[in-house]
């Protein structure tokens, strides 16, 4: 990466995060800081975060901190205080994941918005990303859409009924080492590889109700066939963002979080601490609201066309 492309990578993610901050002040949700190392980690088991040992007095708690891997924790316990609408744009940390779409160290943008559901926080996203796109002069479609329409309209098999076997069936010819591989695993392969990489690259693509077993921190919707009031927005081939209608049920919290400790433990992965703080806030009682998380360097790759993350960043992994 040459000196002049690299000012010119500099300058539109400045021209971003100012677009991004006039964006929210015109809408009046507020800017907050939260901490990046915390007590508690993430307990997803696709998803592991970087620890580091606190040297100080043991009176201020226990020495062993985690990275955050995203805001999303500290900015509900926020919510529960009666902070209302607020936003944070900073960077977060995941380990294991390098290459030319990830980097361990990044910055993600995460709002939420007290009273809305995922449905109107949709609109407020997918408008966000067309002004970024504005900011280099490109415009973008929109197709909107279910997890089970996707994937009937796409590969003709509904993933909420279909069979293993039926959902393997199109990665044949993937090399996949299918040990331990679960429902959830073969679906997300499913979009991973047979899917995504067939958006058009001009257009937004939401996918919403996500099936339940994929919920995270997000509400289920008992329909005839249960769904997470989840959305995913990809543009292009890119998945830039992750949002939720969110739960706010702290006894369900605790036992999504146990769980997924539980299924850290059949993979043989370290048990995480639960986030207390969090679950004290949620028993508290946090106003109904729906956030999102957008990845920064995924929409400046879009931004500018780039297939690889490494040149949206001053200095990546590598050379850090």
């Amino acid at each position: 990466m040459n000196a002049v492309t690299l000012r010119e990578a500099l300058v539109l993610r400045a021209g971003l995060y100012g677009l991004i901050r006039k964006f929210f002040a015109e809408r009046k949700v507020l800017e907050v800081e939260t901490p990046i190392l915390s007590a508690a980690a993430n307990t997803e088991p696709n998803i592991e975060s970087f620890s580091t040992m606190f040297s100080g007095h043991m009176d201020a708690g226990t020495p062993e901190r985690w990275l955050r891997t995203s805001a999303e924790f500290p900015l509900k316990r926020l919510l529960a205080a009666g902070v209302g609408d607020c936003y944070e744009l900073g960077r977060v940390f995941r380990n294991g994941e390098s290459g030319r779409r990830h980097n361990p160290e990044f910055t993600m943008l995460e709002w939420y918005r007290v009273g809305w559901d995922h449905l109107r926080l949709i609109e407020e996203t997918v408008d966000l990303v067309r002004q970024a796109l504005n900011l280099v002069a490109r415009k973008s479609s929109l197709a909107s859409t279910t997890y089970r329409e996707l994937f009937l309209d796409t590969l003709g098999i509904d993933p909420f009924s279909a069979s293993i076997d039926a959902l393997r069936a199109p990665l044949r010819n993937v090399d996949i080492n299918a040990e331990s591989l679960q429902r959830d695993d073969w679906l997300d392969l499913l979009i991973t590889h047979c899917i995504q990489p067939d958006f058009p690259a001009d257009r937004i693509t939401v996918v919403r109700d996500w099936p339940a077993s994929q919920c995270a921190l997000a509400k289920i919707r008992h329909d005839e066939t249960p769904v997470a009031e989840r959305f995913e927005l990809y543009l292009g081939s890119h998945e830039l963002a992750n949002g939720y209608n969110e739960l706010i049920d702290g006894e369900e919290q605790r036992a999504r979080f146990e769980n997924d400790n539980k299924r850290r433990r059949s993979r043989h992965q370290c048990e995480l601490p639960l986030d207390e703080n969090l679950l004290i806030a949620l028993e508290h009682g946090m106003p109904k609201c729906a956030g999102v998380a957008l990845g920064i360097e995924r929409l400046l790759m879009c931004m500018t066309g780039s297939g690889d993350i490494r040149s949206q960043l001053a200095f990546d992994f590598a050379r850090a």
